[in-house]
């Protein structure tokens, strides 16, 4: 026979039964929203050239391509991640045991304060102090370019990171320091040698959350990167994310051919981070294994 539950531990499991349910019916509804709007683009044949052409509403023969939004989203995500990674691994290994304990506690404290900042703070501190140093280095430019974007994409996604890392060597530093250690290794050592390679899953997991993180920011792309619908030539150059045009498109119109863009970029986006997080769930899943 199945054992009754109390009366609040019944309750609980409803409520957290109804919001599992209402979760999953919300993903739905914007997985129809999405190919409802797309619907045209995918029977039309449009959406091919959508996602190819260039970004000229305003030419004789106009074309309201995202090929460029793409490109410098994929840059953008793909640079600020080469440069978050490493830092965050190296503050995440600097409190794991090459640093002194207090150190790396303080500067835990600080990474998880960084949390709780919003992004549009960032955004704020980079156009008044980071645009004019670049405008400097770029000789002339505006300073709102993908460089100015990755150096604060960076920046926020970087607690994401060192948090992922964190969690999981917390998990495995205890024992696998000790064995290292009773091997005649230096703290340094054992974490390098024994510790990060046990944890390497976990550290995929947490490159593909900063991705995931990165690509799906609005904010710190629409203040700082300068939103020109161009392919970027260096990294000085003004270059508009899938995300920044979506909402650059939405506060103008939404009737205008430029409006079919944003449901080819929406679902592009939802696709992408489809794909991510089933691929964190796996990374995840063998970890724990």
């Amino acid at each position: 026979m199945m054992r009754r539950l109390p009366g609040h531990d019944l309750l609980l499991n409803r409520l957290a039964a109804g919001a599992a349910v209402l979760v999953g019916l919300v993903a739905l509804a914007i997985v129809g929203f999405i190919l409802i709007s797309t619907w045209p683009l995918l029977t039309g044949g449009g959406l091919g050239r959508i996602l190819i052409e260039p970004w000229r509403p305003f030419a004789a023969s106009p074309s309201f391509g995202i090929g460029a939004m793409i490109i410098a989203s994929a840059a953008l995500s793909a640079l600020a991640v080469a440069l978050a990674f490493p830092l965050a691994v190296g503050v995440v290994s600097f409190a794991h045991g090459i640093g002194p304990r207090r150190l790396g506690r303080a500067m835990l404290a600080v990474v998880q304060f960084m949390t709780s900042i919003p992004t549009v703070v960032y955004g704020f501190v980079a156009v008044m102090l980071l645009v004019p140093q670049i405008r400097q280095l770029g000789g002339g430019g505006t300073g709102y370019c993908l460089l100015t974007a990755v150096l604060t994409l960076a920046m926020l996604i970087l607690p994401t990171i060192v948090l992922v890392i964190h969690a999981r060597l917390d998990q495995l530093a205890p024992s696998l320091m000790g064995t290292g250690l009773a091997l005649g290794m230096t703290p340094a050592q054992a974490l390098l040698s024994v510790v990060l390679p046990a944890a390497r899953r976990s550290l995929s997991t947490a490159l593909v959350l900063g991705f995931c993180r990165a690509i799906g920011d609005t904010l710190v792309a629409l203040m700082v990167a300068g939103n020109a619908p161009q392919a970027p030539a260096s990294l000085l150059d003004s270059v508009r994310t899938l995300t920044a045009h979506i909402a650059l498109v939405l506060a103008t119109d939404s009737f205008s051919p430029a409006y079919r863009s944003i449901s080819a970029a929406a679902l592009l986006l939802f696709l992408l981070t489809a794909a991510l997080s089933l691929v964190v769930r796996r990374l995840d899943g063998r970890d724990r294994s």
